[in-house]
């Protein structure tokens, strides 16, 4: 239910806000608005205040919405030409088309400044040990190291308030190619030192979850404390018990949840030759032998003890001022535009899979868990969503307000529109393309529900 209701309510104020963005700055144009509609198909919910007003509606395919300008790609009496949207100038034509997609620009940085304003409690850059042969462990980033702030090639130091904003940079830096610099300490900020990422190496590949492995970034520091075991695992028979503080398997040392994690699953063979464990208890040190049982998942096989693994991660509360909130959201809306319309760019030539494409399902079921995070975590999302529809929308493609904008473009430039023909032809390509689209996403939708990437 909350996927569902999630879902209608992203969809329902991205479309409002984008397509009230064209009817807003029609009405400031003098343009006569006819339909003001969320959602296409049948008319399920009308009302208009008087004979010749806007018809304000809801309809049955609740995907979309448009505005209905008079004159707008159709015939119009001549005495109506002052209201009629064709007969105006270019300028103003040009501003109601690009006003939707900026509507949405304006709201992620709104929704993103909203939950700044609102805080909330978030995991700290500490990082968990790096997997080997990672970028993260070659840039010399142990288990524990507290990343403060990041800088890219030439650029300025910028403080990072939670592991999401390390994980953000580490992103955009990865789209751009380019090394980043981190200012490192340990747990209690002390030891201060620089390294560097080489993200520049992975110019070419695709930014998934496979790239984030690569880099060897992601999970938090936590302590290899132990929870509660299973009844009848390896780790109740062991008398492993809730509580208790790994120290050292086989005599090497623990230093927090990954590395304890790596090491068991390492040893699929435990029930023959069981790890030693050296666990404090109550301030007590006590030495235990525990077995493993082997799993078998996706053709490779590991260690599992049955039992949850790892404190929990050190938090804490990040909310911003008014000021600060909203600068920060302009430029984060700023920072995902780019990265949208960079990712588009490399599915476009080949150097990113089509498989970053999503589609109506992820944004259902991410909307989902963001409504069950809380109210920050559903604006930021909201926001996310909101920026992804406005670059969509100014993308040179006919059917696209950014196709619209490169037919006055091109009207700018020669003095004169573009052909009757031109334009069916272009219609009829631009439908072409959006259809693909969304035929790949909603594929790749069905692959991740079913498991398949």
């Amino acid at each position: 239910m909350n996927t569902v209701l999630g879902f209608l309510l992203t969809l329902g104020i991205l479309i409002v806000v984008h397509e009230y963005g064209h009817y807003k700055v029609a009405r400031w144009c003098g343009v006569k608005v006819l339909r003001f509609s969320i959602g296409f198909g049948k008319v399920i919910w009308r009302r208009q205040a008087h004979p010749g007003a806007t018809e304000f509606t809801i309809s049955s395919i609740p995907l979309g919405g448009y505005v209905r300008m008079l004159g707008h790609g159709e015939a119009f009496p001549p005495d109506q030409a002052r209201e009629a949207f064709d007969a105006q100038p270019l300028r103003r034509r040009a501003a109601v088309i690009a006003a939707g997609p900026v509507a949405n620009l304006v709201l992620a940085v709104l929704l993103y400044a909203g939950a700044n304003w609102l805080g909330s409690e978030e995991t700290m850059a500490i990082v968990a040990t790096p997997p080997a042969r990672t970028l993260a462990a070659e840039a010399g980033l142990a288990a524990g190291d507290w990343v403060q702030a990041t800088a890219a090639q030439a650029g300025e130091w910028e403080d990072l308030a939670s592991m999401s904003d390390l994980l953000r940079q580490v992103t955009q830096a990865a789209l751009q190619a380019e090394d980043l610099q981190l200012q490192v300490s340990d747990s209690e900020g002390n030891h201060r030192r620089q390294l560097t990422l080489r993200l520049s190496t992975l110019a070419g590949q695709e930014i998934d979850a496979s790239t984030f492995q690569r880099v060897g970034l992601g999970m938090p520091f936590r302590p290899p404390v132990m929870g509660r075991p299973i009844a009848g695992g390896p780790a109740e028979k062991a008398d492993v018990r809730a509580g208790d503080l790994v120290l050292s398997i086989d005599g090497s040392p623990v230093v927090d949840a990954q590395g304890l994690i790596d090491r068991i699953r390492a040893h699929p063979t435990g029930d023959v030759v069981p790890m030693h464990w050296l666990v404090e208890r109550g301030g007590q040190r006590v030495e235990l032998d525990v077995s493993s049982r082997a799993v078998t998942e996706d053709g490779k096989t590991f260690g599992r003890i049955d039992a949850p693994t790892g404190g929990p991660a050190r938090v804490a509360s990040v909310r911003y001022g008014f000021w600060d909130g909203l600068v920060r959201g302009a430029q984060r809306t700023w920072t995902m535009a780019g990265m949208s319309l960079k990712m588009l760019g490399r599915m476009l030539i080949g150097q990113a899979s089509l498989r970053n494409l999503s589609g109506p399902l992820t944004i259902a079921d991410y909307a989902g868990q963001s409504i069950q995070h809380g109210l920050s975590d559903y604006l930021e999302f909201l926001a996310m969503v909101s920026v992804s529809l406005g670059v969509l929308n100014l993308l040179p493609l006919p059917m696209l307000d950014g196709g619209h904008l490169m037919y006055y473009l091109f009207e700018g430039v020669t003095g004169r529109p573009v052909s009757d023909l031109w334009l069916k032809w272009l219609q009829r390509s631009g439908a072409f393309v959006l259809l693909l689209m969304m035929t790949i996403a909603l594929s790749n939708d069905v692959a991740r529900i079913l498991g398949l990437q």
